[in-house]
């Protein structure tokens, strides 16, 4: 039989890694002693211990709490997300451009583009200071508000499935209601950390003002391109800055109740909304093919799939049985296609994201970094959660995308530039500088040196 650790190169580097780290938990719990029995002690050696369950728990405790740990944390998830989501927009998306007459990977030539603008634009992000990002906060927050008055003009807003809320850019459209996330936690996070700095937060009313109608103006800038699911995610970073900037509970306690009313009225003036949520609660309406269409072939799906799924590219509920199957629904293809143990895996991973992103928030040096970094994950985290939570059937379908899988140029690139910035505020935590600094230039920074090397060798 042949060897599978070099059939699966991987999978070698993941036992090499665990060992290593098994033997470091051991060196850290070695305990020498003598023993009359064991011929270590004759030879006067010392007795090594195997640890038990609670050292073992302290070396995975001391592991994850080390310096750069929620920066690789970062880095990896969004690679594997990253890639995941290429991998599953070819398998979705390829049936769709068929059955219109393009290219089979019509969609997943799209979506690499923006994953290779989207790379030097987080690397620039993740090597940039926080200095940068706040003085960028307002011109970021003009560029999405002008962004968002565009679309409601005639002939510059493109409009699809009745909303208008993209504009067109050559062959390309870009989404301003992406940027008005980052837009509003970056801006956000500066005025907060001002007003920190000032002592000012001391009093509620200056958490509130100007933030407050600020979200309020992109809210219905945003509304105005009927997308209640953006505004929801706009409320959540909105929310997330409050709480850590030390909001009063009756405080936000008001305001959570003011927020689920504004909500409840978006949802009772349009009647498909209306739809929307009884839906999730009418158990009667079993037509594949009705009202209910996406959320019941979204679980059939997750259920054809079982614990391994029927393979990439094996699935069937992308040819026409599943709308929004590359976008919204595209959790539904990885749990047909990859099974329970693939929707657990990207489960598992943005709940790491969570972990080392409140990680990067609490151990960061600057109020406008905590505040940042705070909004950014709650973001991701959370609209990530209501979009499987759509596809599993315990929240209504809000039309969000799951960050960096689903399809869409302007939610992988904004997505991107914003854990761009929570890298660049994991790599300024306290003792994460002096670990980078220990661990010497990176590849790229070895490469271009090699490349001035060798350019001041030959102009010699």
């Amino acid at each position: 039989m042949r060897d599978t650790r070099r059939m699966f190169p991987v999978w070698e580097w993941a036992a090499r890694t665990l060992e290593g780290m098994y033997v470091r938990a051991v060196e850290d719990t070695l305990e020498t002693g003598e023993d009359a029995e064991s011929p270590g002690a004759a030879a006067g050696r010392p007795v090594p211990r195997l640890p038990g369950f609670g050292e073992q728990l302290r070396a995975w405790r001391a592991l994850l709490d080390r310096p750069l740990t929620p920066y690789y944390l970062i880095v990896g998830i969004t690679t594997l997300l990253l890639a995941l989501g290429l991998v599953m927009v070819l398998s979705s998306a390829s049936v769709i451009d068929l059955s219109f007459g393009l290219s089979p990977y019509s969609d997943f030539e799209k979506q690499l583009v923006g994953v290779c603008i989207g790379l030097p634009l987080m690397w620039v992000a993740a090597r940039s200071s926080p200095r940068l990002f706040r003085a960028a906060a307002y011109p970021l927050l003009a560029v999405a508000i002008i962004g968002l008055c565009l679309i409601m003009i005639h002939g510059v807003g493109v409009t699809e499935n009745g909303a208008s809320r993209w504009i067109a850019l050559g062959p390309l459209q870009f989404q301003p209601s992406e940027l008005a996330k980052l837009a509003l936690a970056v801006w956000g996070a500066d005025l907060l950390a001002r007003k920190e700095k000032m002592s000012m937060l001391a009093d509620w009313r200056h958490m509130l003002v100007p933030l407050m109608p600020g979200t309020g103006l992109l809210a219905l800038l945003v509304m105005a391109g009927d997308d209640v699911g953006t505004t929801f995610v706009l409320l959540i970073v909105f929310l997330a800055l409050l709480w850590f900037a030390g909001a009063p509970g009756r405080v936000f306690s008001v305001l959570l109740i003011l927020m689920g009313m504004v909500l409840l009225l978006l949802v009772v003036t349009q009647s498909w909304r209306i739809k929307r949520v009884t839906g999730l609660f009418d158990t009667s309406n079993t037509n594949p093919v009705g009202s209910n269409q996406q959320s019941i072939q979204g679980r059939v799906a997750l259920g054809d799939g079982g614990l391994f799924g029927v393979g990439l590219g094996g699935g069937k509920i992308k040819w026409g049985w599943l709308p929004e199957s590359t976008s919204d629904f595209i959790f539904a293809v990885i749990g047909e296609e990859l099974g329970l143990i693939g929707t657990l895996c990207v489960t598992a991973m943005y709940g790491g994201l969570a972990f080392a992103g409140l990680r990067v928030a609490r151990r960061a040096p600057d109020s406008f970094s905590r505040f940042c970094s705070a909004a950014i994950t709650s973001w991701i985290v959370i609209q990530a959660v209501v979009n499987i939570g759509a596809v599993v059937g315990v929240v209504p379908i809000t039309g969000v995308p799951l960050p960096l899988v689903s399809q869409g140029l302007s939610s992988v690139l904004v997505t991107m530039v914003a854990l761009g910035m929570l890298m660049s505020f994991a790599r300024r935590s306290p003792g994460a500088s002096e670990a980078l600094a220990a661990r010497g230039p990176g590849a790229a920074s070895r490469v271009l040196s090699w490349l001035g090397r060798g350019t001041r060798r030959d102009s010699g």
